[in-house]
């Protein structure tokens, strides 16, 4: 007998998605999620397109099983490189993908400086390029690959002077001759977003893709008549490294989020 699909499955490369869990869990709080990440393979955005297909494929494939009734892929990364293949491989799942938040930035600062930090793998795929080119007739969208800020998060360091200093030298330049908005388009990113703040300044917007993967995972499980109800929901949290120190960083992140 087919397995009853009422998880919903929350994948990222590491720990970043779980700035998406916590919006899906307060957006959906009666339904059962599964999030997974990756650390053992992290960062993503240092790795090859077909890397990163096969790691995403496979972390998801194996948690299909389980009874999955949708994936959010909770990666800026994973979604550039992967989406499409997975919903070719699922055509029968809910699969939903982050999106920086690029077009929200653009419809409240016309005309503006819009900085968008990602990682190399996001803005080099052809995904972001044709949003950048969607809206770079409203706007000046500035693309900032930021290497090695991931590794920082994964390892818990949210406010370190490291972390301080690396932030300022990559951002100062650009901030230096005007932003009106920072979009922070890697999942990871919004842990750091008090300290981004602070260095750009109160009149500075800064935005993620994360309330809107959330309230777009509703929609779609709204329209199936998928969404659970009458009960508590429930959150599993995995990682490939499945360390104890892992595990408890997984479960720090989203209570201290919350």
């Amino acid at each position: 007998m087919k397995k009853k699909e009422e998880w919903i499955l929350v994948f990222d490369s590491g720990l970043g998605g779980i700035s998406v869990l916590r919006e899906l869990v307060h957006v959906l709080p009666e339904e059962r999620f599964l999030y997974f990440g990756d650390s053992k393979n992290a960062p993503y955005g240092d790795r090859s397109t077909e890397e990163v297909r096969e790691f995403t494929a496979n972390c998801i494939a194996a948690f299909i099983p389980r009874g999955i009734k949708a994936v959010v892929v909770a990666c800026n990364t994973a979604t550039a490189a992967a989406i499409e293949c997975l919903r070719a491989r699922y055509p029968g799942k809910i699969i939903i993908g982050m999106e920086p938040a690029l077009k929200l930035a653009a419809e409240r600062h016309p005309g503006g400086r819009i900085l968008v930090m990602a990682t190399h793998v996001t803005l080099r795929e052809q995904k972001f390029c044709a949003l950048m080119d969607r809206f770079s007739s409203t706007c000046r969208v500035v693309p900032l690959p930021c290497p090695g800020l991931v590794e920082y998060i994964e390892a818990g360091c949210l406010d370190t002077p490291e972390v301080r200093d690396y932030l300022q030298n990559l951002l100062s330049p650009t901030l230096a001759t005007g932003v009106d908005a920072i979009v922070l388009g890697c999942t990871h990113f919004p842990f750091l977003k008090p300290l981004i703040q602070e260095l750009a300044g109160p009149h500075v917007e800064i935005l993620d893709g994360a309330s809107g993967t959330a309230l777009q995972t509703r929609r779609r499980l709204e329209a199936e008549n998928l969404l659970r109800s009458g009960t508590q929901g429930t959150v599993e949290l995995h990682n490939s490294l499945n360390t104890p120190e892992i595990l408890e960083t997984s479960a720090y992140l989203l209570e201290a989020s919350r």
